[in-house]
């Protein structure tokens, strides 16, 4: 069954980085921003561990969900209130390292195909796990190819598009999210007819989604935006809002990654952005990159 289009959606994808250890964040970010759709990433659970925890929480809100998780990494869901149909777990012939992870979760919600994605980290470039995170996202564009003209793909996608994506090119010399092959990968995504639609909103704005706990990478706005939406033509056109909810990452126990969030045909605060607050004395100075992520 294929739901029919719903009106206006905010839509909403979050690196958790553990739901358990988030639990606080989550369930009032949900209760403040009213998302009508959740893209998570980084679960970090078993999909019963998950409705164990959570599953009571999330249909008292309203939410159907479909998760695709694991015991300790990885791990992926999508919460719906404008319906959840046809879940497919996992990508098409992706490989695995060496067996498959779970790392994407798709349904139809509201007449949108959506996909929740969290991309391999790839660690070294021209490591295995680099060439893994080629050979996954190469995968995914296959799947892609064949889906429906209103699609999503939302997720932690673990590249900086560009340049203008992280806080200083120089300090990423050397590591993964940034080079060339990546950076071609995520094109051929999107020559798929994937608008990034934050970046599509805020042409040359610093935007970031992910910043270290270490080295008061956040304080000083030292991040990388690689926590994308991508949306064909159809869901793009609706966009009335596209930022990062920079409030979420602030505080006690926060992820390290910002929630991004789509309004679509309506904008109930409006066209805010592309960072909400913004922050206030953004670094300027050289610094040293800590320890690059390893997922």
């Amino acid at each position: 069954m294929v739901t029919a289009s719903v009106g206006s959606v905010r839509l909403a994808t979050w690196n958790v980085n553990s739901i358990k250890q988030r639990v606080p964040r989550l369930l009032p970010w949900l209760d403040q921003r009213q998302p009508d759709i959740v893209c998570l990433q980084e679960t970090k659970l078993a999909d019963e561990a998950l409705s164990d925890l959570l599953g009571e929480q999330f249909v008292s809100r309203g939410y159907e969900y479909a998760t695709h998780g694991e015991v300790q990494w990885n791990g992926v869901a999508i919460l719906s209130r404008v319906g959840l149909d046809d879940v497919v777990q996992g990508v098409t012939g992706a490989p695995g390292f060496p067996n498959p992870e779970a790392r994407a979760v798709s349904a139809t919600c509201g007449g949108v195909r959506v996909h929740s994605v969290y991309v391999p980290n790839g660690r070294v470039p021209g490591s295995d796990h680099y060439q893994y995170k080629l050979d996954w996202l190469a995968a995914l564009a296959l799947q892609l190819r064949s889906g429906p003209d209103d699609a999503v793909v939302c997720g932690d996608m673990n590249i900086a598009p560009t340049d203008e994506d992280v806080f200083d090119p120089e300090a990423y010399i050397g590591q993964t999210h940034v080079t060339a092959p990546e950076r071609e990968a995520l094109a051929q995504l999107q020559s798929l007819g994937l608008r990034d639609v934050v970046r599509d909103r805020w042409p040359g704005k610093r935007v970031f989604t992910y910043w270290d706990y270490r080295a008061g990478m956040f304080h000083q706005d030292l991040g990388m935006r690689i926590d994308l939406v991508l949306a064909t033509a159809p869901v793009a056109e609706r966009v009335r809002a596209a930022w990062v909810d920079r409030q979420a990452r602030k505080g006690s126990g926060p992820s390290d990654h910002a929630p991004v969030i789509v309004d679509l045909d309506e904008a109930p605060d409006g066209d805010i952005g592309p960072v909400v607050p913004p922050p206030s004395a953004p670094a300027t100075r050289r610094v040293t990159l800590p320890q690059s992520r390893r997922r």
